[in-house]
């Protein structure tokens, strides 16, 4: 999930910086701070804008460099569990396929990946079911749910996340296309039951004559 949150943080801006474009400096040494790190542990900062300084830049002594608080946008991706995400398969591997979504890599592992045995073509990088002749390769969009999440501060590219594509409604889009139409075929053969006719109601029986 993406959303914007506005934010404060310190910049520190090295002597050799410092100068008239002092708004344009401190964009730059933003982004290369914040961008691609984690913040509260679960959002990745994927993009910041519109740095703004707060008050003046503070001094440390022995340090050359200027602290400038500021505040800015920030472009925050948030993955969660359960959430069904949408991506494309970078890689296969013998254990199964890396599908990337937004910043961030995901792992389907074979087990996960259809309901059926997988064949691993590693060298073509391709998964084909050994049934149902489905495949998937480098490439290829599919539609995931997150069952797993161990996002690193460190390194957040090397987060540990588990897909899964193993419940209705996932998987690679042509099949999610295929599986709807032949939903709408079935119920379009379905038979239309007919009613039966309606008995027609008895005719009264005719009056009595009267006796003068």
């Amino acid at each position: 999930m993406y959303y914007l949150d506005l934010r404060r943080d310190v910049v520190r801006i090295p002597p050799e910086r410092l100068g008239p474009t002092i708004e344009t400096v401190l964009t730059e040494l933003a982004q290369q701070q914040f961008e691609g790190k984690l913040v509260d542990g679960q959002n990745l900062t994927v993009m910041i804008k519109d740095v703004t300084p707060l008050g003046e830049g503070h001094i440390i002594h022995g340090d050359g460099g200027v602290y400038q608080e500021v505040e800015y946008k920030a472009l925050l991706f948030r993955p969660e569990i359960q959430e069904v995400v949408e991506g494309a398969v970078v890689e296969v591997r013998k254990f199964g396929a890396f599908v990337r979504f937004g910043p961030l890599d995901g792992l389907l592992h074979v087990s996960q990946i259809m309901d059926d045995r997988v064949n691993i073509d590693e060298h073509n990088q391709r998964l084909v079911g050994i049934e149902t002749k489905k495949d998937l390769k480098v490439g290829y969009k599919v539609r995931a749910r997150i069952v797993s999440l161990s996002l690193s501060e460190i390194s957040p590219r090397d987060s540990r996340i588990g897909l899964t594509m193993r419940q209705p409604g996932l998987g690679r889009l042509e099949w999610i296309q295929e599986a709807h139409k032949k939903a709408d075929e079935k119920v379009g053969k379905k038979p239309v039951k007919k009613e039966a006719p309606k008995a027609a109601a008895p005719k009264p029986a005719p009056a009595a004559a009267k006796s003068t």
